[in-house]
């Protein structure tokens, strides 16, 4: 019977490798690490999205519902924000800029809204510009529904591709059972829309009867990262998975990534949600954590600031407080190192017209990786 349990063990860590299973003890951390964060604005709280001006400032929003400027390290408080729910894990979310913000001024985010049928909030994708001190122009192109007081899974993050196209992701609301896997609902998916909030006739279901048309994919759980790969251009995601099942996703139109009906997750509580981490017709992630560093904000580095670096992609882990430096074999994690170790949750990671990296730490500020000579 012990040679047994030996060889299912054995077959578990076989199977866990070849589906790219990541554990704690996959994950390295530099004797001599690489680089080493710089605090270039501090007194933040939770600094969830981050953009950077062409005149050389920075735009962070605050979930709590403020939006501030820094630049030559003074600070001014962007006004004029729509009304912010603070509903759990909602609020103020992520920062985007139009591609041709030089030229249209064009900023949007994405926040917890309260308008709508129904108590509590979803969430919204709003545009504007800013004029002085104050947002200005003010459009609202998409707001999920229905409203909901349930605290968890908002998402959310915006990204657009080469062709123009504005991504954003909405998480599940705390309804696995209801919204992942109905494309007649909103939540546990990323949707796609033209830049003026319309939906591009190419949608994978504008023609399905009662669908939400800006649906580009579903069956996401609470996806909190999303950035195009510096060379191919294509999407990637990562989402929170429950307890272990963390996922890392590339995004292909119209696909369904399984969540609840596959997972490498269980219940918080230690119970099953299914003995599926597999199903035909069903997304396979790149790359899985077990158990969950609950990831938050992404970017691959793009820079020759960092040597050794480039084409790698960093993450941000809200549970062990690190930032995560996953070397990229193509399209597969290879491996796994451990960067500004104990520092804080970091909510985002962003790379900078600089070429440098740019960290959110929550409790904190914002940290420039400086690469150590």
């Amino acid at each position: 019977m012990k040679n047994n349990l030996i060889a299912a063990l054995f077959f578990v860590v076989l199977l866990n490798l070849a589906c790219g299973q990541a554990t704690d003890s996959d994950i390295k951390t530099p004797e001599i690490p690489g680089v080493e964060p710089e605090l270039v604005v501090d007194s933040l709280n939770i600094p969830w999205g981050l953009a950077f001006l062409p005149d050389g400032s920075m735009l962070i929003s605050e979930k709590s519902g403020t939006l501030l400027k820094i630049k030559d390290g003074q600070r001014t408080e962007i006004t004029g924000l729509p009304e912010i729910g603070q509903i759990g894990q909602g609020g103020f979310l992520d920062l985007e800029l139009h591609p041709d913000y030089a030229s249209n001024g064009w900023l949007y985010f994405t926040y917890t809204s309260p308008e709508g049928e129904g108590s509590g909030g979803n969430t919204a994708l709003m545009r504007a510009k800013i004029s002085g001190t104050e947002l200005v122009e003010k459009e609202l192109l998409y707001k999920a529904g229905p409203n909901t007081t349930k605290g968890q899974h908002f998402g959310s993050r915006i990204e657009f591709d080469r062709e123009g196209y504005l991504f954003f992701t909405v998480g599940d609301r705390g309804a696995r059972d209801v919204n992942p896997q109905d494309i007649t609902r909103d939540g546990g998916k990323v949707y796609r829309l033209n830049d003026d909030g319309s939906v591009p006739a190419d949608n994978p279901f504008v023609h399905e009867a009662g669908a939400k048309t800006a649906i580009y994919s579903y069956g996401h759980r609470n996806p909190q990262g999303l950035t195009l790969h510096p060379e191919t251009g294509v999407l990637w995601n990562h989402e929170h998975g429950p307890r272990g099942g963390d996922e890392l996703n590339i995004i292909h139109k119209g696909k369904n990534y399984g969540w609840p009906v596959i997972t490498y997750g269980i219940n918080y509580s230690g119970t099953t949600i299914t003995d599926e981490t597999e199903r035909p017709g069903m997304e396979q992630p790149q790359h899985y954590w077990v158990p969950s560093i609950a990831p938050s904000g992404m970017v691959f580095i793009n820079s020759d600031k960092y040597p050794g670096m480039k084409g790698d992609l960093l993450v941000g882990s809200l549970s062990f407080q690190y930032l995560e430096r996953l070397v990229m074999d193509g399209d597969k994690v290879s491996e796994r190192i451990k960067l500004m170790e104990d520092m804080g949750r970091v909510r985002n990671v962003r790379q900078g017209p600089d070429g440098y990296i740019y960290v959110a730490v929550e409790g904190k500020g914002i940290y420039r990786l400086v690469p150590k000579s």
